[in-house]
């Protein structure tokens, strides 16, 4: 399926969700961080990084090249 077939309305309304969601969980870590919480930095960190995880999970089904930078910068040109 060509990308343009798949990023429609319900694709950019799903990663907004997962981008927001990791948005809030990177500024939860960065908290974390700034206070010196050790316990509390360490559990945002699995919580971003599964963020993220989700949102290359969603790319991965959807057929988003992920790979080498250029070539994902090929793919989408």
């Amino acid at each position: 399926m060509a990308l343009e077939e798949v990023v429609n309305e319900g694709f950019l309304s799903r990663y907004r969700v997962l981008l927001d969601a990791e948005d809030c969980a990177f500024d939860e870590l960065e908290h974390a961080y700034e206070d010196g919480d050790r316990e509390h930095f360490l559990a945002d960190l699995a919580a971003w990084a599964r963020t993220i995880e989700r949102r290359v999970a969603f790319l991965t089904r959807a057929g988003i090249p992920l790979g080498d930078r250029v070539q994902a910068a090929d793919a989408l040109a």
